[in-house]
């Protein structure tokens, strides 16, 4: 697959899965703000239930190679409702700062009041609207940046890899956590039927019974388009519930060997990635390569402690 997710050829293949997937541009974003301001109230919960309890494992795998301590600056694209941004807030503390970005409004409410049951003050800790292909901060401003199970959403994957590169200091670290196409063909077996009808259906107990477009009321002050403002392929996403969008959604993402390709073009080095526990889910890696010298913001030197499964 073409492994840039706003190119014809990603395109292409989203139409061939036959899914009724928006088209990467303004109607894939509009589509997929609509969807997680649905499932906001309910995304913690769908996450634990869909992954089995390995969410949090995998969450963990993550901190173990940010790079962060005590200090350090963080950086969370994608956010959702925080959960990356509060482990790595734990990392910087005391004294750190985390920033999570995020283009739900209602994700962003629910991260910021997890935050303030939790964090402790001795960490500044923040969440903003903000576009993940363009992102409001300096160069350099980060000591790592992470994105979640996000990378599919978004309109352009090496863009925001870019972009997040950027951010970045010299010597810091870019990660990236995505569900990926099992390269086993015995994950494969159980996967796909699961992914494809299983998730689908937890999404209707838990109350997503009705479409993305259909069912979610329009953000306040910007009324829902109607007529010849209501992006193609409308019908189709009238019937994609937000649980069902999930399996289909890998019509978006580039293989594991094209994404780690990704991060090289994004001027990453030392680029990797590993397939985690139980085997359907990557995470990339790649080091922001040093131009200026040492480290900045309080970052711990060398390799990340060994994953914790």
């Amino acid at each position: 697959m073409n492994a840039r997710c706003g190119s014809p050829g990603c395109s292409r293949q989203a139409r061939r899965q036959g899914t009724g997937l928006p088209r990467p541009g303004e109607e894939k974003a509009m589509f997929v703000r609509t969807l997680f301001d649905t499932i906001a109230p309910r995304y913690d919960l769908m996450n634990r239930l869909m992954t089995a309890g390995f969410y949090p494992r995998w969450q963990r795998c993550l901190a173990a190679v940010t790079g962060l301590g005590p200090g350090g600056h963080a950086l969370d694209v994608c956010c959702g409702t925080g959960d990356l941004a509060l482990i790595m807030a734990r990392q910087v503390a005391p004294g750190g700062r985390v920033v999570g970005v995020d283009f739900s409004p209602r994700m962003l409410e629910i991260a910021r009041r997890k935050a303030a049951r939790g964090q402790a003050a001795a960490v500044e800790i923040e969440f903003v609207r903000g576009d993940a292909l363009d992102l409001p901060f300096p160069d350099g401003s980060f000591d790592c940046a992470v994105i979640g199970f996000a990378l599919r959403n978004v309109n352009d994957i090496p863009r925001c890899l870019a972009e997040m590169a950027r951010v970045v200091r010299p010597g810091g670290r870019v990660l990236a956590l995505e569900v990926c196409r099992p390269p086993s063909p015995w994950v494969r077996a159980w996967f796909y039927p699961y992914f494809h009808s299983v998730v689908p259906l937890l999404g209707v107990l838990a109350g997503f019974v009705r479409g993305v477009d259909e069912g979610s009321p329009p953000e306040r002050g910007h009324p829902r388009p109607r007529g010849p403002m209501r992006p193609r392929g409308h019908r189709a996403q009238r019937r994609l519930r937000p649980y069902g969008y999930l399996p289909r959604s890998l019509a978006y993402l580039p293989g594991l060997e094209e994404l780690a390709d990704a991060l090289r073009s994004a001027g990453l080095t030392g680029v990797s990635y590993r397939v985690l526990p139980p085997g359907v889910v990557a995470l990339h890696q790649g080091t922001v390569p040093d131009r200026c010298g040492g480290p900045a913001h309080g970052a711990q030197q060398g390799k990340g402690p060994a994953c914790v499964e």
